[in-house]
């Protein structure tokens, strides 16, 4: 996976990348947003509860939130010198009624062709 923004940093969900191997550990990076729903998606929702399906403006708002939290975790792990960011995982918790956090976090390394 590469990001637009940063292109020069690899990232991987996975403890390695293959054909690489890690010269150093530079440790944990992390990216969160909180985002609060939207009244309108609300609404949306609160009906499209009665029918089924999926509920578009809340898959529209979650990846907003991980693309958000994905770049802070890179300009953090960019600040420490690394060029790729391993093991990469997500979590979201509720903040409040309403209101929810998502959290990207990583290994921030540096790494070099096998």
């Amino acid at each position: 996976m590469n990001n637009k923004n940063t292109p020069h940093l690899l990232l991987s969900n996975t403890e390695f990348i293959p054909g690489h191997t890690v010269s150093r550990h530079l440790g944990l990076v992390h990216g969160s947003t909180v985002r609060a729903k939207h009244v309108g998606r609300d609404l949306m929702a609160g009906l499209k509860n009665l029918v089924g399906g999926e509920l578009k403006g809340y898959t529209e708002l979650l990846n907003e939130s991980r693309q958000e939290a994905i770049a802070r975790m890179l300009q953090q792990a960019e600040s420490l010198g690394a060029n790729a960011v391993l093991n990469i995982r997500f979590s979201t918790s509720n903040i409040t009624a309403g209101a929810s956090e998502l959290l990207a976090y990583g290994t921030a390394v540096i790494i070099e062709k096998s």
